[in-house]
């Protein structure tokens, strides 16, 4: 059987978590493949909402198992935290979770240091990090110095290795960043009490997901943030510190290429991103405020004010390109029923010449080209018919459809799982 993948198209924040809720339905293993506690996902059942932060979203089903994989960077405090909310609402969180022994630990420094640097940054070079340390812990996993989950089931070795770490993170942040040093006891019993609660969840996901396919199982590879955030294939530097995209899929949780078969792209119907960064469609102003809060756009890990924009046509050409996208979700187009017209950037502008691709480097100084769209001006939240849709709402679907050179597979029309068109 396949594994399919859900990625956002965007700057993250597309409505990726409903989608996954949708597909559980037809799902056995559901995989959590990069990020950490920095990323939100909010899915909405029968009018409850819950906010997933590192528990992969199809935890609240009973015919799913899920993972966090090699590529997520887990933190204990806050994975405890969710856990034990989530386990309060009666899921069985820790029943049918796993965890890859390859996956790196969150320490409590590496969010001291995060905020520390993003504190002493001129604003020019402020990324508009979360200050969960996410950033600082990847960089440990590369510098070879991180502290892997498989790491906490010998504590002989655990106390060796930690040991080593910290006499070279001590000296970074006593001379560095002036901070306190850390105590390798409290740190070695912190991470004990983390084994003693999680230990018998540690296991060996590649081997488990790949034999799990090999018997016939489903799996959905789900990301954090978007393609617009990748470190390699988003708006450097105002990046996150891994990839979201179908690469980072691959590499975040073992799965053989050979067994991926959809790349199902998420999009709104308008942009948003948060921090720091260009964004050629973003709408300043009042303007942008009005469209803030029509759709409610409010960080669901930090609250922080969405900034927002019309869709820009390059940015998901680009998407559909680096993830191999054959499908996409259209998400939030309930929030444009307000509009008499609606802006698309249909293409860029750089130095006076025109641009074909989604650059690498430049994209503050790129003029966008807009087209518009007459709106339809009906209310059509919770349609869950492409048909009983007003003609101009489908007309505007069909064209963007047209200018992506790829087909929308699913249109959302609300938050909750009724609340949407399958197009096919």
């Amino acid at each position: 059987m396949p594994a399919n993948l859900v990625v956002g198209a965007q700057w993250g924040d597309e409505g990726k978590a409903k989608v996954i809720d949708y597909l559980s339905k037809d799902t056995d293993i559901i995989v959590r493949y990069q990020g950490g506690a920095n990323a939100g996902h909010t899915v909405v059942v029968g009018g409850k909402k819950y906010i997933f932060h590192l528990v992969p979203s199809g935890i609240i089903y009973d015919n799913t198992t899920c993972v966090i994989g090699n590529g997520v960077v887990l933190d204990p405090e806050y994975f405890l935290k969710e856990c034990a909310d989530l386990e309060s609402h009666g899921f069985r969180v820790k029943e049918k979770l796993l965890i890859s022994d390859s996956c790196h630990i969150l320490l409590p420094y590496h969010r001291l240091i995060d905020e520390a640097r993003e504190a002493g940054s001129s604003p020019e070079r402020k990324i508009g990090t979360t200050k969960k340390g996410i950033g600082m812990c990847y960089a440990d996993k590369m510098l070879r110095n991180g502290v892997r989950a498989g790491d906490l089931l010998d504590k002989e070795n655990l106390k060796r290795k930690l040991t080593h770490i910290l006499e070279v993170k001590n000296q970074e942040l006593v001379k560095y960043y002036d901070l306190e040093p850390v105590n390798i006891n409290e740190m070695y019993d912190f991470l004990l009490d983390f084994a003693d609660k999680i230990g018998k969840n540690i296991v060996n996901t590649v081997y488990y997901l790949n034999s799990e396919l090999e018997k016939g199982k489903r799996v959905l590879l789900e990301g954090a943030q978007g393609t617009g955030l990748d470190i390699d294939f988003g708006t450097y530097p105002y990046v996150t510190s891994s990839n979201p995209t179908t690469g980072g899929a691959l590499a975040g949780s073992g799965v053989s290429f050979r067994y991926l078969k959809d790349v199902i792209g998420i999009t709104k119907a308008y942009a948003t991103r948060v921090g720091e960064g260009p964004f050629p469609s973003e709408i300043l102003g009042e303007a942008g405020d009005v469209l803030r809060k029509l759709g409610g756009e409010y960080g669901s890990t930090t609250g922080r004010p969405r900034r927002c924009g019309w869709f820009d046509v390059q940015m998901i050409k680009h998407a559909v390109t680096v993830n191999g996208i054959n499908s996409l979700v259209l998400t939030k187009i309930d929030v444009l029923s307000h509009y008499d017209s609606i802006p698309v950037v249909v293409g860029y502008e750089y130095k006076g010449k025109k641009l074909d691709f989604f650059p690498s480097q430049g994209l503050e100084d790129v003029k966008p080209l807009f087209a518009d769209f007459k709106g339809w001006k009906d209310d059509i939240a919770g349609i869950n018919s492409f048909s009983k849709l007003p003609p101009l709402c489908q007309s505007y679907i069909k064209s963007l459809q047209e200018l992506v050179h790829t087909k929308i597979g699913i249109v959302s029309t609300g938050p909750d799982r009724e609340h949407t068109i399958i197009m096919d």
